[in-house]
């Protein structure tokens, strides 16, 4: 194989990461949920939060993509599991924002600032694991990794490794850029509309959680009855 060859496997593989990864990351939707979580933080602090959580996003999705399927297996995990279990987490943090009465607070501690403690401890949980990097992004991410890996030419995998390592930074700059601008990009709707619209994002992100550990239940029902059959 010449260089040519190496050099569209890392194409192809690079756009197939962003085209899979991406649309599961949803970073504009879960910008709504970051600026919910950082009220009260100075812009420098939530700045610094958005590159640290799109850093670790990053992290998370090369780890994943090399040893993800292997983590899995090691556990005797499918990824039917693991969205059933964080398709419930995922519609847990949307409950709780629902109940969260963020318009009271507001009114109550209007000048309440974030501590760079309180920060630290959100970046990692919930805002990287698991709004950035959730169950979608987590198989989305594994699902890759197979074709990623699936070569007999050690040449040919890393040059698809290479390939989907840039689409992993791409992937997380689009969070980076997304959760910097939060706060512009809501900004034309107000105080009162932004309030209506992260409840109104808060139920919908409780809905996917549902319909993502519907999802991954369906799917084990379905093997539970196959196997029940034969």
């Amino acid at each position: 194989m010449n260089f040519d060859t190496y050099l569209s496997a890392s194409h192809q593989s690079f756009w197939l990461l962003v085209v899979t990864v991406v649309p599961a990351l949803s970073p504009i939707g879960i910008s709504v949920f970051f600026l919910a979580l950082t009220e009260g933080a100075s812009k420098e602090l939530r700045q610094s939060m958005a590159t640290r959580i799109a850093l670790q996003t990053s992290v998370l999705m090369v780890f994943f993509m090399l040893f993800g399927a292997i983590i899995l297996n090691l556990f005797s995990l499918s990824i039917d599991v693991v969205r059933l279990g964080g398709g419930l987490l995922l519609a847990v943090i949307g409950w709780n924002m629902i109940n969260a009465k963020p318009n009271e607070e507001l009114q109550e501690k209007p000048t309440q600032s974030l501590s760079p403690e309180s920060a630290r401890l959100l970046t990692f949980y919930p805002l990287t694991f698991p709004l950035s990097f959730g169950p979608g992004t987590l198989a989305a991410t594994i699902t890759v990794s197979v074709a990623v890996l699936d070569s007999e030419s050690n040449a040919v995998v890393a040059a698809n490794l290479l390939g989907a390592v840039a689409g992993c930074l791409v992937a997380g700059s689009t969070v980076l850029i997304c959760y910097r601008y939060a706060d512009r990009i809501l900004k034309p709707l107000g105080k009162s509309g932004v309030m209506v619209f992260l409840n109104f994002s808060a139920f919908i992100l409780m809905c996917l959680g549902i319909q993502v550990a519907w999802g991954g239940l369906r799917n084990l029902l379905t093997e539970v009855l196959r196997r029940g059959v034969a």
